[in-house]
């Protein structure tokens, strides 16, 4: 039997945290937070983490910030940004960097939820590098929207 993924969670905001380790831990998956990009670097669990979720926009380490430190460790967790503040350059940028999602809060279950699933795919190998612009689909529940690589 294989283990259970985990699932890191990265946001400023510990009601957003508190929320998205519940609906994580509820679909069956381990979910960890951390408070910034920095205490996720210094507690060890990149080898650990088959997906990462992370704010885009956060005090001192920003989530672009991480995804390219990450890219220059040569660290490949997938990442799904999450953002209230998201503009179309932002978003494209952390696409091409080979992010799974970009995601809008408030967030959806059902969305963030297919995105982890896609993430997770991606980790075992079923995804194959950056997706291309043109492979982003628009995803939409219950108000939300976001671009992903969802098959």
């Amino acid at each position: 039997m294989s283990e259970i993924p985990l699932i890191a969670i990265v946001d400023d905001d510990a009601a957003v945290r508190t929320s998205m380790q519940r609906l994580i831990s509820s679909a069956g998956f381990r979910a960890e937070v951390f408070a910034s990009a920095e205490d996720f670097l210094h507690t060890g669990q990149r080898q650990a983490t088959a997906c990462l979720i992370v704010d885009v926009r956060m005090p001192e380490m920003s989530g672009l910030e991480l995804q390219q430190q990450l890219t220059t460790a040569n660290c490949t967790i997938p990442l799904i940004f999450i953002t209230a503040h998201g503009d179309d350059e932002t978003r494209t940028q952390a696409l091409r960097a080979g992010a799974v999602a970009f995601l809008d809060k408030p967030l959806g279950e059902e969305v963030l939820l297919r995105a982890v699933q896609a993430a997770l795919q991606r980790s075992r190998g079923g995804g194959k590098g950056s997706p291309s612009l043109r492979q982003l689909v628009p995803v939409r529940a219950k108000g939300d929207q976001g671009y992903a690589q969802l098959e």
